[in-house]
């Protein structure tokens, strides 16, 4: 991204740089943080330095795939908080946010291993989705679809402990489609 008192990029620049991102994301989110910066520009059909123009270092292109992914959710659940049916918007809010979460803790541990601060970075999406959060628990508890003693600190545990156990199970859908529907079923009131 650019800086401020930076000249924006240039569109070629910057269909590579989003091409990046995304190859990026999938790579890293499939295979693991551990792939080759090399890899990931082969894929891009960049060349390497082109990447590390970009992003100097690996560190640097994980900072900015986690802060997109932040921003994309940030973005959808946005658009959730307009949604007529406060019990949909809450539940299709909360499904969204544990299928993007896959990968995050690799990413955040292996940020933290190259000393990178990673909640620095993602601190302004993140307060973003925390009060769209809280937005839509507050309309699915209003609409009685939402247990009324669940408070957001609860919320974001329960999503965060969610995300730990869809990563355990892998690729197994019916599985994590069952994980699911148990934390769901735990939401809705007695």
């Amino acid at each position: 991204m650019s800086g401020a008192g930076e000249r924006p990029l240039r569109a070629d620049a910057a269909r590579n740089r989003a091409r990046l991102l995304d190859v990026a994301t999938e790579v890293f989110t499939t295979r693991g943080v551990g792939v080759p910066t090399e890899e990931i520009a082969r894929a891009a059909g960049v060349g390497v330095g082109t990447l590390f123009r970009h992003f100097p270092t690996k560190e640097a292109l994980l900072e900015a795939v986690m802060v997109r992914r932040l921003e994309a959710i940030a973005a959808r659940t946005a658009l959730l908080s307009a949604e007529p049916d406060p019990a949909e918007a809450f539940f299709a809010c909360f499904r969204l946010v544990i299928e993007q979460s896959a990968g995050k803790n690799e990413f955040a541990q292996a940020l933290a291993a190259a000393g990178v601060d990673a909640h620095a970075a993602l601190q302004e999406p993140s307060q973003v989705i925390r009060a769209q959060l809280a937005r839509l628990l507050d309309g699915a508890q209003r609409a009685g679809a939402v247990r009324n003693e669940l408070g957001l600190p609860e919320l974001i545990a329960l999503l965060a402990g969610t995300g730990a156990a869809m990563e355990q199970l892998g690729a197994d859908p019916a599985a994590r489609e069952r994980i699911l529907d148990v934390v769901l079923d735990g939401l809705r009131p007695r």
